[in-house]
């Protein structure tokens, strides 16, 4: 391990995800590596401090969550659905700001994982079969943990601002069904205020 990152970290990380796998391990060496660049110890920074950006609601969230005090309740941790395994980190402080873009080491296991994957999802495995994929997700999971920082993530600069601080703001009902919301989140719809679940139903009609 590294300055960056401890034994510790990954139990914490671990505890809060369930289970280690290769998703967390990829999400454990971003923090490492945003540690890194932001130079933030273990005890991490001020709170709301650091905003993270993830493209992803894959595992490795989780460790940005668990490590980084970034979470959805506080709004430092904003999640843009593109599919990619990609994290940008900001620092209210100063304006720093960059990207980390996810680039997958070899992995001489792919094909045997995938078809185990593919089997799976298919008919089930039975418990031989079982094993072997757990075997194949902790070489992986060990390996990505092991790799140098430099080969597992492109450093991309970002323009712009961090997201503005999460504020409190009033609610209204929905006319429709009757269940508050947020004004921000409300439609007008013939001269009714109404949820989006309700606007999205009216609009399909």
């Amino acid at each position: 391990m590294s300055d960056w990152l401890t034994e510790l970290d990954i139990a914490r990380a671990r505890a809060f995800h369930g289970h280690m796998c290769p998703g967390l391990a990829i999400g454990l060496r971003a923090v490492e590596l945003a540690r890194r660049e932001l130079g933030l110890g273990a005890e991490g920074a001020p709170d709301e401090e650091i905003v993270a950006i993830v493209e992803t609601d894959m595992c490795a969230v989780d460790a940005l969550q668990a490590l980084l005090s970034c979470t959805f309740g506080k709004g430092n941790l904003v999640h843009r659905d593109h599919g990619k395994v990609a994290f940008s980190f900001y620092r209210r402080a100063d304006g720093k700001a960059f990207r980390l873009l996810f680039t997958p080491p070899p992995d001489p296991d792919e094909a045997e994982r995938a078809d185990l994957r593919r089997r799976s999802q298919a008919m089930g495995l039975d418990a031989c079969a079982r094993a072997r994929a757990e075997e194949l997700r902790a070489r992986r999971t060990a390996s990505l943990l092991a790799a140098p920082l430099e080969g597992l993530f492109a450093l991309q600069p970002v323009e712009g601002r961090a997201p503005a601080r999460a504020r409190l703001l009033e609610s209204v009902v929905c006319e429709a069904c009757g269940e508050t919301l947020m004004e921000t989140r409300a439609r007008l719809f013939l001269g009714q205020t109404l949820c989006l679940p309700c606007f999205e139903s009216r609009e399909r009609r």
